[in-house]
């Protein structure tokens, strides 16, 4: 998808701090259409089928994006989503449905790179797309959390699992494919 007005991808940023709001704004105006949200019901307000990403605070007053997520999950929008928040990850990151998450404070290069990255995968079929989500949910909390942690974590041994399924089944789907069959099964067609 992609918003009707310009043909440009359409960014939904949903930052409840105006300053900070203003300046992701400014940095991703000139490739994206952006609309901005400062609170959890004004994003959902916002949310359409024209969003092809949406960048998500965590934290915010009234509706913490935790739940603006889940609202946006049970729709049967193929938007990506990303957290950009103060909050590190933990355990309970594992049961989030994101795309792909980036700490603040983050830098301008680190945000358009996110951008252009989640744009890309909505070129991708739904299970390769998956396969991007988990492998960064995995590498975020490897990252984030102590490994006797994630030992005793029976959601982590069930995304690990589930990340494992879909690698072997996309690996025997490209196994004796030529690159071209490649880029088109990672693609959808």
């Amino acid at each position: 998808m992609t918003d009707a007005t310009d043909g440009r991808p359409h960014v939904l940023l949903v930052e409840d701090e105006p300053e900070l709001a203003d300046l992701y704004e400014t940095w991703l105006s000139a490739e994206y259409e952006v609309t901005t949200a400062g609170d959890g019901p004004t994003a959902l307000e916002a949310f359409d089928a024209s969003v092809d990403v949406v960048l998500l605070d965590r934290r915010m007053p009234g509706m913490p994006g935790d739940e603006v997520l889940s609202v946006i999950r049970e729709t049967d929008a193929t938007a990506r989503v990303a957290m950009v928040t103060a909050v590190e990850p933990d355990e309970d990151a594992v049961d989030l449905g994101f795309d792909d998450y980036l700490c603040k404070p983050a830098g301008r290069g680190d945000l358009l790179a996110l951008v252009a990255t989640l744009v890309r995968r909505a070129e991708y079929d739904a299970d390769a797309r998956r396969h991007f989500a988990l492998a960064r949910k995995i590498g975020l909390l490897e990252t984030h959390l102590p490994a006797r942690e994630l030992a005793e974590s029976e959601a982590y041994a069930e995304l690990k699992a589930e990340f494992e399924a879909l690698d072997v089944d996309l690996s025997a789907r490209l196994s004796d494919s030529s690159p071209e069959d490649i880029r088109a099964a990672i693609a959808g067609r």
